[in-house]
């Protein structure tokens, strides 16, 4: 059948960057971000970092004429800070919160209250079947020393199992989102080779924004200087990324992001750029003919996982480490408050007062070691089950590597071999 003309399908993705009484002018940026989705009239809209309620119910009032169907999505002590708005019907929804997130002692980063999580909106979308999946990850705050590194892995591999089991019957899938990695992330690249999501800044024909695509960049009023060490000119942690089905393909007409200052504005939307992705849709029996399936080969995805799997059990060793710190705490606590107990016989010896400090700075240890014992042990749990599950993936891939070789076929499971970049395809 020959593929029909294409509809085009306008996603715009955005870190708001709404930390109420924290981030600067964050009233004044929430009403400049509704003028512009209510100008642009996007078909859909992810944001990020919706922290407040508040601000959603702003936003949701403000573009109750252009995008009627929202989804605030509600996770964490702050809430998951992920919103959608719609054009088109919002017909279910979907959240998880992933399994490692921070640690709830880092007060001062705040990841660990934000409930991290991908969130779901399945959208019918002129007549086909959308998955539309919106999310944040974990912030990386040190390049050089990667302390969440392990959890950014966990996360991105629960991201790519949520997105492979949720989009079986699908007609097309967006994600759009902060994966607070750049574009050659062992974890963006996880999650490319084994879901056969396509970045749109790769993929896209024409391309208008900042230089490389950076999202985060020295020229925004808002953005830290020293997030962007060593990286002077800036950074690509934000996405868009697209993959049709055998029914529709899906193709990136064009990208562009904000470039820092807005015209006529005295400051930007956010500290991160927004995102607009234009993408088309062509009807089509099969769409492996206009190139939505763009699976990394099977060897490769092996060497991705093995490569995951090594940074899950480097942190599974760091975090055994913290929890026998924990466990060291905690017995020491226990052991100091017989001290106070063995004096309260000597009255003589020490006052009341005294003692009741000294068992009250005790307790304090015991119940710190206990609770960080308790936290460092769930995480334990969470880091080999994911291990476990990458061995699983990983025999399968074996499995069928075997097969290939032994029929001779690039691919055992259907995927076409590797297309050659376009001019225009480039990575960072």
């Amino acid at each position: 059948m020959p593929a029909e003309r294409p509809e085009t399908l306008r996603v715009f993705s955005l870190n708001c960057w709404g930390i109420r009484f924290f981030s600067q002018l964050c009233t004044q940026r929430y009403e400049m971000i509704g003028e512009l989705l209510g100008r642009e009239q996007h078909d859909i809209a992810l944001l990020q970092e919706v922290w407040s309620e508040k601000d959603f119910l702003f936003l949701k009032r403000k573009l109750s004429s252009s995008h009627p169907y929202t989804h605030y999505f509600k996770s964490g002590v702050f809430g998951s800070g992920l919103a959608v708005f719609s054009k088109h019907r919002i017909q279910d929804a979907l959240l998880y919160k992933y399994s490692l997130n921070g640690y709830p002692y880092m007060l001062h980063q705040g990841d660990w209250f934000g409930g991290k999580a991908v969130g779901l909106v399945i959208v019918d979308i002129f007549g086909l079947k959308a998955h539309v999946y919106v999310t944040h990850l974990h912030a990386e705050y040190s390049r050089a020393q990667d302390e969440y590194l392990p959890h950014r892995m966990v996360q991105s591999w629960e991201l790519l199992q949520f997105v492979r089991h949720t989009s079986c019957g699908a007609d097309l899938v967006v994600l759009g989102g902060d994966l607070n990695m750049h574009p050659q992330d062992l974890g963006n690249r996880l999650l490319r080779s084994h879901t056969g999501l396509r970045d749109c800044y790769t993929e896209t024909d024409t391309f208008d924004g900042c230089e490389d695509g950076h999202t985060l960049i020295a020229a925004n009023h808002f953005s830290k200087k020293q997030d962007l060490i060593p990286f002077e000119k800036g950074i690509r942690i934000d996405y868009i990324l697209m993959k049709g089905s055998q029914k529709v393909s899906m193709k990136c007409e064009s990208l562009s992001t904000t470039k820092g200052p807005v015209a006529d504005k005295p400051y930007p939307y956010s500290d991160h750029e927004a995102l607009t992705a234009e993408l088309a849709l062509l009807h089509s029996e099969d769409s492996r003919q206009h190139g939505s399936s763009n699976a990394l080969a099977v060897s490769e995805q092996m060497d991705v996982v093995a490569e995951a799997r090594a940074v899950v059990k480097e942190g599974l060793c760091q975090t055994e480490a913290l929890r026998d710190k924990a466990t060291y705490l905690m017995f020491s606590g226990l052991l100091l408050l017989l001290l106070p107990l063995a004096m309260a016989f000597l009255p003589c010896f020490c006052s009341f007062s005294t003692l009741g400090l000294l068992g009250a700075v005790c307790m304090s240890l015991l119940l710190s070691g206990a609770m960080l014992y308790l936290l460092f042990t769930t995480h334990i749990k969470v880091l080999k089950e994911t291990d476990d599950q990458m061995m699983l993936t990983s025999n399968d891939l074996q499995t069928k590597l075997t097969g290939c070789r032994l029929s001779g076929s690039p691919s055992s499971d259907g995927s076409p071999e590797l297309q050659p970049l376009s001019p225009f395809k480039r990575e960072e």
